[in-house]
Parts: structure tokens; sequence; C-alpha cells
């Protein structure tokens, strides 16, 4: 008799979909999942980011992401965050997060 109130809790896990939210950036706000999938976001420093003429340069990458690119999103809390593909420093941006620009 035990079982049933296993197998109830079964069946609903199994007909509700569970949501998976994704994680935080250390000041608290939630990088969107499809930025992060879950853990590709970070957190970096200034001088990890050049602004060129084109975009903004990923120095550890080379990588170019143009101002005008999708990819490119407002910061919340006023730092750099960078989503890579599977959060490795070598790989392609998914997400930029951009403080924004002083006057």
């Amino acid at each position: 008799m035990a079982l049933r109130p296993l197998l109830g809790v079964s069946v609903l896990v199994g007909v509700f979909p569970v949501i998976s939210l994704a994680h935080e950036a250390k000041s608290g706000w939630r990088y969107p999942y499809a930025c992060c999938s879950d853990n590709d976001c970070r957190e970096i420093k200034d001088a990890a980011i050049s602004e060129v003429p084109d975009g903004y340069l990923i120095k550890v990458t080379g990588e170019v992401v143009s101002y005008s690119d999708k990819r490119v999103k407002n910061s919340p809390d006023g730092v750099f965050h960078w989503c890579s593909v599977a959060g490795k420093d070598d790989s392609r941006t998914i997400c930029l997060f951009v403080p924004p620009r002083s006057y």
C-alpha cells in the first residue's frame, strides 16, 4: 500500500513538465535560459571586453559581436556578463550583457 502515494507522485511528475530556471548572476538577477542553458553565463571584468568600431571585442577569443547583434543585451547590474557555448573561454558567444554607456 505504501507504493500508491509514490505512484501518484510519479504520474504527476510525468504529466506536468518540470520548468528549469536559469542560474543567477552574483547580483541576483536570472540569466535568460536562452542565453545560458543553466550554466553558460558568468560575470567578466571590463578589461575582458573592448569596444571597437565594429562592436564588442571578446579579447580571449578575438570574436567581435556587432553593436546591433541580437546577442547583445542590456546588463541589469551594470557589469559585463558573457555567455559562451558550454561556458568555455574558447567558444563562441551566445549572449553578451553590456552595461549602459556613460555620457
